[in-house]
Order: C-alpha cells, then sequence, then structure tokens
C-alpha cells in the first residue's frame, strides 16, 4: 500500500507513539495527543485533501494545560477529551472539569465545556492556541517539514486568518470561535466566570480556504451534530450492515468490529455524493487505492455492493487514456493511486494519480464481473462494460509489452514503485536463495487475475447472447491457464514461482502468493491439493496464520513487511481459493488462526502481523509500522465467514449454491443482511442443519450443495 512518493518504504501506522487518538471523515483526519492538543514538532494535525491545515492547536486555562483523565469515542470522525485543571498551592483537589468535543470533517469544530464543582465561582481565562503550515501529507509523514512555519497570520477582530501560497495554488485557514473572543499572537482567548456548581461552554471551528473559498465544515457551529451528514451517513451504515449472531463472543465481536471500521474509512466523492469508495487505511491513507479498494469491496460484495459499485465507477472516470512515463499511465490503465497534495503533484510531474500497478487493472474487469454476479445493479455494470473492455486492451497491449502472454511490470520512472504487485517493498519479489528479481517481472497471482478478468468478461458475452464473444474470451482464459500451469509450475518443488525474471527464469520462492492462483482459479485442479499442503505445511503457517514467505527461504524474516509476516487479508483470499478447490479443513485452519489473532488484537484486525510460530508465543507479535485500522484487513473476517458459507450465486442461470461449513466452536450461527439482487437473505446453521430463507418470489433456485470448479476452462 506505499505509495509512489516512498518508493517503497514503508507505511507508518495510526497506532504511533504516545498513544495518539485519530479521528476519519472522508479524506478529513486529525491526530492529537490523549488530551486533545495538536502538538508542535509531531506528525500531529488536522489534515483536509492531504494537507495539514492546522499543525497546533492547544488549550490552556489560566495558562495551565489540562491534564487528561479519559477519551470517549463512539464514531469515527468524534471524541470527547475530558480533563481536568492541575491544582494549585495547599488546594486538596481541582475544581475544574474540563470537556473537549471534538468533530472533523472538511474543517474541525470544538466544543469546549469547564464545569465548576466548587461551591464559589471561578474566574479564568481560555486560550485556544493554533498554528498553520499547510504541510503535505507525506511531509509530514516523514518528519521533513520546514522548521519555520510557510502560513502568513492575518488578524482579525475576532477570528484568525492563516494563508500561504504553494506553487500556484492558495491555501488558507479561518478559526473563529462564538462570542467574541481577543486575539492575541496566534491564539482565542475568552475571559470565563463559571458559576458555582455549573458550567461555561464556547464553541470553536477550524474552516479550511481552498483559493479564496472557504470549505463547508460538516460539523457547522450552532447546529446540532447528530443531524449532520456523517452522522446520518453513520446511522444508515449501521442499520444496513450485515448481522451475525454466534455462540462465539469473540467472532461476534470481531466481525462488528469489522464492519464499523469499514464504515469509517468510506470516502465520498463531492462530485457525486451518494458514491461510496472504500479508502486504504487510517490515517495515512484515506484515499482511493486502485488494489486496495478493489480488493476490499469484493471480499464486502455478499454484504455490501455499494463500495464495489462506487469504486469501479470511480476508478472508470480516472481510467488511463494517455501514456505519460512520469505517472506511468497508459490508456485503459486502472490507476495505483490517486493524491491532492501539492508535494504529490510535483512530484508526479504535476499529476494527482500515479498508475504503476500491474493488478488493479485486471482486478477492475473482475470485480465487475463479480458485482453483476451479485444481480443488484446490473443496468450499471452495463454501463462500465466499456470500462471493462479498455482494460483488456491494456493487459494485451500494454501489460503484455513483450507478447508473451504474461502481465509484466517495469517501472517507468524513478520515483515510482520496484514492484508493483500486492507485495509492493523494494526486497518483495526475491528468488529462494535470497537473491532479488530484476524487472521485468511476471508475477504469478497477477496472471491470475488476468485469467479471471478473461472469464468474467466471457460471462458478460454470454448472458447478452453473443457466443462468439465468450468463446474467445473463455479460449484467452484456458490458454493463459495452459501456459501458466507450464511455465509457473516447479514440480521439484510442488510449488508455483513466485513470478518470472526478466530472462522468464521461474522465481523459485515459496509465498503465500500461490493461494491467490487457487483463488483465481488459473491453477490446475490436480495441483491443487499440493499447493494447500504447502501453504499449510510448518514452513508457511505460523498458527495464526498464512506466512508471507516461507522459512526455509533465506530471505525469511518474521519482522519484515512482506518477506516472513502475515497479512490477514492474504489469508482471506488463500482461504477463498482452497475453499474453491473443495479443500474445506485448510480453508477452516487458515480462518480459524485469523479469527484467533483478531481476538488478541482488540477484536481489530492490522494491515500485518510478524510471523512467528505460534507454539513459541501465545499472543500474535505486533508489526511495529501496521496500519489500523485498514481496509483490506478489516474486509478480511467479513470475507473468511462468506467463504465458510460456501455462498455462490448465479442469477443469470437461476441457481445459487449453498452448503455452509462453519467450524464446530462458531455454531449455532445466524447470518441476516446478506444482499443478492433484491433479495435479502437469511441463514440459520445448527450443527449439520441448516436453512437459507429470503429466495421466494426470486424464481432462482436453492442448490444445497457447493459450487465446483474442475474442468480445465474453470
Amino acid at each position: 500500500m506505499t505509495g509512489p512518493w516512498s518508493a517503497g518504504e514503508e507505511p507508518v501506522s495510526q497506532g504511533m507513539p504516545g498513544g495518539t487518538v485519530t479521528l476519519v471523515e472522508g479524506s478529513t483526519f486529525c491526530i492529537s495527543e490523549p488530551g486533545g492538543d495538536i502538538a508542535h514538532g509531531q506528525p500531529h494535525g488536522l489534515f483536509v485533501r492531504d494537507m495539514r491545515v492546522l499543525s497546533r492547536w492547544a488549550l490552556a486555562i489560566d495558562g495551565r494545560t489540562p491534564k487528561p483523565l479519559t477519551v470517549q469515542q463512539s464514531e469515527p470522525y468524534a471524541a470527547t477529551f475530558i480533563g481536568h485543571l492541575p491544582t494549585r498551592g495547599e488546594l486538596a483537589s481541582s475544581s475544574l472539569l474540563v470537556i473537549r468535543r471534538r468533530y472533523v470533517g472538511d474543517g474541525m469544530r470544538e466544543d469546549i465545556t469547564i464545569r465548576n464543582t466548587a461551591p464559589l465561582p471561578a474566574a479564568c481565562l481560555v486560550t485556544l492556541a493554533a498554528a498553520a503550515d499547510f504541510a503535505d501529507l507525506f511531509e509530514v509523514k516523514r518528519g521533513q517539514t520546514r522548521a519555520e512555519p510557510s502560513a502568513r497570520r492575518v488578524a482579525g477582530t475576532s477570528a484568525l486568518t492563516f494563508r500561504t501560497l504553494r506553487g500556484e495554488r492558495q491555501a488558507g485557514l479561518l478559526i473563529e470561535g462564538d462570542g467574541q473572543p481577543e486575539t492575541t499572537g496566534e491564539a482565542l482567548s475568552w475571559r470565563a466566570t463559571i458559576p458555582a456548581r455549573g458550567g461555561w461552554t464556547v464553541s470553536a471551528e477550524a474552516v479550511p480556504v481552498v483559493d479564496g473559498v472557504p470549505l463547508e465544515p460538516h460539523h457547522p457551529r450552532g447546529h446540532p451534530t447528530e443531524h449532520a451528514v456523517p452522522a446520518r451517513r453513520l446511522r444508515e451504515w449501521r442499520r444496513s450492515a450485515p448481522q451475525v449472531q454466534t455462540a462465539e463472543p469473540h467472532l461476534t465481536a470481531v466481525l462488528r468490529r469489522s464492519v464499523e471500521d469499514i464504515g469509517a474509512l468510506r470516502i465520498f466523492d463531492p462530485e457525486h455524493p451518494g458514491r461510496a469508495v472504500v479508502a486504504a487505511g487510517a490515517p495515512w491513507f484515506m484515499a482511493l487505492f486502485g488494489r486496495d479498494s478493489l480488493l476490499t469491496s469484493w471480499m464486502l460484495l455478499p454484504w455490501d455492493d455499494t463500495l464495489a459499485l462506487g469504486t469501479l465507477q470511480t476508478l472508470a472516470g480516472r481510467q488511463g487514456r494517455v501514456t505519460d512515463p512520469a505517472s506511468e499511465e497508459e490508456p485503459g490503465r486502472i490507476l495505483h493511486e490517486v493524491r491532492f497534495g501539492p508535494a504529490a503533484s510535483l512530484s508526479l510531474g504535476g499529476r494527482s494519480a500515479y498508475y504503476g500497478t500491474a493488478d488493479a487493472t485486471p482486478l477492475f474487469v473482475m470485480v465487475l464481473g463479480e458485482l453483476r454476479r451479485w444481480g443488484r445493479h446490473n443496468a450499471a455494470a452495463e454501463d462500465l462494460l466499456p470500462h471493462a473492455d479498455r482494460a483488456l486492451d491494456w493487459i494485451e497491449h500494454y501489460g503484455d509489452a513483450d507478447g508473451d502472454g504474461f502481465i509484466e511490470y517495469s517501472r517507468k520512472t524513478g520515483q515510482g514503485l520496484v514492484n508493483q504487485g500486492w507485495k509492493d517493498s523494494w526486497d518483495g519479489i526475491n528468488f529462494a536463495d535470497g537473491r532479488i528479481a530484476q524487472p521485468p517481472i511476471a508475477l504469478a497471482e497477477v496472471q491470475g487475475y488476468c485469467y479471471a478478468a478473461y472469464r468474467a468478461r466471457a460471462a458478460f458475452a454470454r448472458e447478452a447472447g453473443d457466443e462468439p464473444s465468450a468463446r474467445h474470451w473463455d479460449g484467452k482464459a484456458a490458454h493463459l491457464k495452459r501456459a501458466f500451469n507450464r511455465a509457473f509450475w516447479l514440480p521439484g518443488q510442488g510449488w508455483f514461482a513466485v513470478a518470472l525474471d526478466r530472462d522468464k527464469r521461474p522465481v523459485d520462492a515459496l509465498t503465500s502468493n500461490i493461494g491467490h492462483c487457487l483463488w483465481t482459479g488459473i491453477a490446475d485442479a490436480g495441483k491443487a491439493a499440493t499447493v494447500a499442503d504447502r501453504l499449510l505445511s510448518d514452513d508457511m503457517f505460523s498458527g495464526w496464520g498464512i506466512r508471507t514467505l516461507a522459512t526455509s527461504m533465506s530471505a525469511y524474516d518474521p519482522m519484515s513487511y512482506h518477506n516472513g509476516s502475515v497479512w490477514p487479508h492474504d489469508n482471506a483470499l488463500c482461504a477463498a481459493g482452497l475453499m474453491r478447490y473443495g479443500l474445506t479443513g485448510h480453508a477452516q485452519r487458515v480462518a480459524q488462526a485469523i479469527f484467533d489473532a483478531a481476538a488478541d488484537f482488540g477484536y481489530r484486525l492490522p494491515e500485518l502481523f510478524c510471523g512467528f510460530p505460534r507454539e513459541e508465543y501465545p499472543v500474535p507479535i505486533p508489526y511495529p509500522t501496521s496500519c489500523s485500522p485498514q481496509a483490506w484487513a478489516a474486509a478480511a473476517p467479513l470475507q473468511l465467514l462468506a467463504t465458510m458459507l460456501r455462498i455462490t450465486p448465479q442469477p443469470s442461470a437461476g441457481r445459487i449454491w449453498c452448503a455452509p461449513a462453519i467450524p464446530g466452536p462458531y455454531l449455532p450461527l445466524r447470518v441476516t443482511g446478506l444482499r443478492l439482487g433484491q433479495a435479502h437473505l437469511t441463514i440459520d446453521i445448527h450443527g449439520d442443519d441448516w436453512d437459507l430463507t429470503g429466495l421466494d418470489g426470486t424464481g432462482i433456485e436453492l442448490v444445497r450443495e457447493p459450487r465446483t470448479y474442475h474442468s480445465a476452462a474453470t
């Protein structure tokens, strides 16, 4: 999930040292200390559209900083910071309780309440100091901001105004408060008298200004916060979310946390306010990433199809049109990442989008096919079909630059990513002896995504009655499958090579990527059991999940980013692949391991964790810079549950296959809220007995067995 500006460096996590608090609403986020202050010299601040608009926000009462007591957070965009004023002199206890209620969204609102618990009134000076440096997100993330603030403060009678000019872009910040506060230096000040046993409240807001036009904060002063757009969206998301009841309370908590985190990571296009996409992760990756957003929305399709549709529509709107080496844009290519900050634009030759990914383009077609298969947005899916055809054209003419039938990548700019699959760290693709593979590189899982894209396009053609086109795409899929199994299979080792290097040599490391080859169906059926045994071997399976790289490989490091760590989303896709080939026990082991790990992480799965063996450490070891919450990690438990439900729809054929294979510890289990077309399905499972309801009137037949995939063409 690294961006082009980092050229493969690892991301900074939400859980940074010092117990910081992060609030998120769309592309706005705020990182502060536990007491609520935003401190100078830290990667703190209020960030709007990839720019830090507040670099300092400090509350003082009579020159003293309230001492934090606790933080309460029930919504992703809001928090209540509770503190008290330190004692002075011989006083036995403080008499002032300080409550700061903060709300973010295209700006920030803070309601400050001071309660006096003493029998006498208290007079005090309340000061709110602020600063704005308008630093780019990545400058802050790397600690590379300028020593002197770039902003110029403009004094006002009751407001603070900051302005700056970066290149041709004007930025500003307007800070206002209730009650005509005084402005001194870079602070708003109120002289307050707190009644005995009473309280005093004031509200302040920070409003970003873009090219002279103030944004519209989502929580404006003087308006009830429960009626704000973010509150309404969150209530609707919770109402429409799937409901799971199980005898295992930890599983229930994990699934509930996943739903909440996905809701928090949604972002909305201002030009299409009803269109939601899922951002990659908080706080530093609240942006649209092609690969991350597509895989996440694919995993969520049984539960929610709005994110898949919004992601596909938004990516289609930015699909490549020209050839531009600076951003690696090519006609038909789906972007890797889109950003809006000034430093990001400058580093990409004036472009805000970066296209350096080999997998997002076939994944686009694959997800579109899956959206059509769940049958709720057929007209919208048809509208997107021309974009799928442009993506397939990119695969043939740009992705397969040398014409050997495989998609390869090789970056076209020194600022781009060296590796352009999901393992995008600089050392993520290596041989068994530890040597780094040299580009152009053809990744195993990307060929699988391409195979699935061809199959999806064939299904579209067949449903339209265009049998010649269906045979064409089926033929391309079958040809790719045969070529892949010849070129990538390592018969002496019993697994698929992770890649082919620039000399077409198999990169022979044992990796989790081979599980993706099961997921997409590109692996020959006769090889599946052997691959499954390799994935669940002691070399690969830590007990908490499948490692990214086997312990027997020279580059193995359990504390590395991609060479021995465990990634929940990777495991979810591997489990789906194992189940596809009927390897139920293997899939269940993976699912149970990830659910167990989630419980030990407070029910929120991180982006990744270390690959140490479970028998050596009774709890999973955190990876120090893992993002959390992170989109595809949050979606992983929901995908694992869907995998164990073994539910596969095909409305065009008038059938849905279902044969739950839920491990005993999770039974009995009831799932409501599965979406198929306009139907809402419920599954009740008690031991070996189960029932699926909600199909009445749909004309869809329930097939009470798992969908099988055994022929060479499927």
